[in-house]
């Protein structure tokens, strides 16, 4: 388990991270999203033990990272900001990698590298940017690590690449019950892989949640009733949010589905259907519940 307690890290007048306290479960895919300058990257940073907290702590497994030399050799950290020795190729990375990580896939790592089509004694400043996440991702899977921190590790990449990846992880979760914490402002790129959403904003937490969960207690709902009818007003709903169309009603509510298709199916609507909420969708709808406004704050 990785845990956080009042994590806090400053840049001379900036807090980066603010009192963060988080709680990651083994073998789940954790999503964290927020704007930039959200402090996701210090949050990773601070996660790889690259960066040593100014108050609070961040632990796997009750251990300190930070200067944890037995840690840090199960974490892989992938960053968004790609950096590489000058001049070194993927074969002379992954020999440097087999040095830190005693588990390192070699063989792995070449069937990898030849069905991405990468040249493993190429340049790797050569390549362009999405090629350099793969590779990054490639030793991040090849290296055996625990946990993998990933930052905006599928920008870049074409939606082939990208969907490769995903795959990738998911193998892996499932063959070696790897710990993935991706880090990202596109709420879209994490909706089918992460079962847990934290929202990252300003520094904190702003909510930890379930991404199941979530689903299951807010739903969307078209409802046409009579002219002139006000059922709506009566219904035994938390309305989230209401629109009308002409006679189509749309609303958003909390509660569970037996519950919501219950409180509309007993007002005898003319016309009802339940659709489906994207990730998206639900974190504008959690989010405002504590005053803030994801629109504003993601895109």
């Amino acid at each position: 388990m990785i845990e956080a307690k009042n994590l806090t890290k400053s840049f001379g007048a900036l807090c980066a991270v603010d009192h963060v306290n988080a709680t990651i479960q083994e073998g789940s895919v954790f999503g964290l999203i927020g704007s930039n300058g959200a402090g996701k990257s210090t949050f990773l940073r601070l996660l790889s033990g690259i960066l040593q907290p100014d108050e609070g702590k961040i632990q796997i497994q009750g251990k300190d990272i930070y200067e944890n030399t037995e840690i840090k050799s199960r974490c892989f950290y992938i960053s968004d900001e790609q950096y590489f020795f000058p001049g070194i190729t993927p074969l002379e990375l992954q020999r440097y990698y087999a040095i830190f990580y005693p588990q390192f896939d070699t063989e792995r790592y070449k069937k990898l590298m030849k069905a991405f089509g990468l040249e493993e004694n190429r340049k790797i400043r050569t390549f362009s940017k999405g090629m350099k996440k793969q590779i990054s991702v490639i030793m991040g899977l090849c290296a055996g690590a625990e946990y993998l921190f990933c930052d905006e590790t599928f920008d870049g990449l074409d939606p082939v690449a990208r969907q490769a990846v995903k795959s990738l992880f998911a193998q892996d979760m499932e063959e070696r019950g790897i710990t993935p914490v991706i880090a990202s402002h596109n709420l879209r790129e994490l909706e089918d892989i992460c079962d847990h959403i934290g929202l990252l904003h300003r520094g904190g937490i702003l909510l930890s949640k379930d991404l199941d969960s979530m689903k299951l207690g807010i739903h969307k709902v078209q409802v046409v009733w009579e002219p002139e009818s006000c059922v709506e007003e009566n219904l035994p709903l938390e309305i989230l949010h209401k629109e009308h169309r002409g006679s189509l009603c749309t609303m958003t509510v909390r509660g569970t589905r037996e519950q919501v298709q219950a409180a509309v199916t007993a007002t005898q609507p003319v016309f009802f259907e339940m659709l489906p909420l994207s990730l998206e969708e639900i974190f504008i709808y959690e989010t405002e519940v504590v005053g803030y406004d994801i629109k504003s704050l993601l895109f």
